[in-house]
């Protein structure tokens, strides 16, 4: 917060674009200039964009209350809390380019990630730790994979995990769309059912929401399986499982019969 180059975008709502090395005892990243950014233009009102390009593993709560016209880009891992009250911009988290693991096997953001978010979007390239999405209220958000309690308390928004899922998926969720691959079958056993209704993605609206967020995870993260998902959509869509509360149940994209209400405009 204190270089130059970042107060004066904020000042006069201009462009700046930073790369900055990072440890894990580097925490919170992004808070304070998000706070600077809200004190003067409030949570929406930044006409500017500040991106900024890390690498290194970073401490707990990177990107929290991140704000509209903040990107925050990490090439390496990230710790607890990732998106914790992000409100909007992008954060966007992908392994270090010289990786020789496959990304999608291997955890690169840690628990509770998402964490009282209400707004933004994060695509990591790689699996979430225990507890993903929790109280997410209107944030989206695309992983290779999540641990237990995924989805827990969400209120809204829309989560797409494109691989393995832990125990208690969607545990007290009234609101939002989650969808999950599952290519061994296994999904339907992790489902918490108390609320939640599992179905396949039978709407095309849901089709389109869940077709496009994968471009866009592919497209920023570079992701293969994005890409093999994308390039064989007729194979791979049936394999979806799509998480409906009940008040998502007439939504467009979980009901094919759903019917949007047309607005009515006065006689001329």
């Amino acid at each position: 917060m204190s270089d130059p180059e970042i107060q004066a975008a904020i000042a006069n709502q201009t462009s700046v674009t930073k790369t900055i090395d990072v440890v894990n005892t580097d925490r919170t990243i992004g808070a304070r200039i998000a706070g600077a950014i809200a004190r003067q233009y409030g949570n929406s009102g930044f006409g500017g964009h500040i991106t900024l390009n890390f690498k290194g593993s970073v401490g707990q709560s990177f990107g929290a209350f991140n704000l509209p016209g903040m990107t925050l880009n990490l090439e390496g891992e990230a710790n607890d809390y990732v998106g914790k009250g992000l409100h909007g911009g992008a954060i966007v988290i992908v392994p270090p380019a010289l990786a020789t693991y496959n990304p999608s096997d291997n955890v690169i953001i840690g628990n509770t990630c998402l964490y009282g978010a209400t707004g933004g979007t994060l695509l990591a390239y790689g699996q979430a730790g225990e507890r993903f999405a929790v109280r997410n209220s209107n944030a989206q958000a695309v992983v290779e994979g999540a641990g237990d309690h995924c989805c827990e308390y969400m209120t809204g928004g829309v989560i797409v995990v494109l691989g393995h899922t832990g125990r208690n998926v969607g545990a007290g969720m009234t609101g939002g769309l989650a969808y999950f691959l599952d290519e061994d079958g296994s999904f339907p056993t992790k489902v918490n059912p108390e609320i939640v209704k599992a179905q396949r993605v039978i709407a095309p609206a849901g089709e389109q929401q869940l077709k496009e967020l994968i471009e866009a995870h592919g497209d920023r993260t570079g992701s293969q399986k994005a890409k093999t998902i994308l390039a064989n959509w007729s194979e791979y869509l049936p394999k979806f499982w799509q998480l409906v509360p009940p008040s998502e149940k007439d939504s467009p994209e979980a009901n094919p019969e759903a019917v949007t209400e047309k607005v009515l405009t006065p006689a001329q």
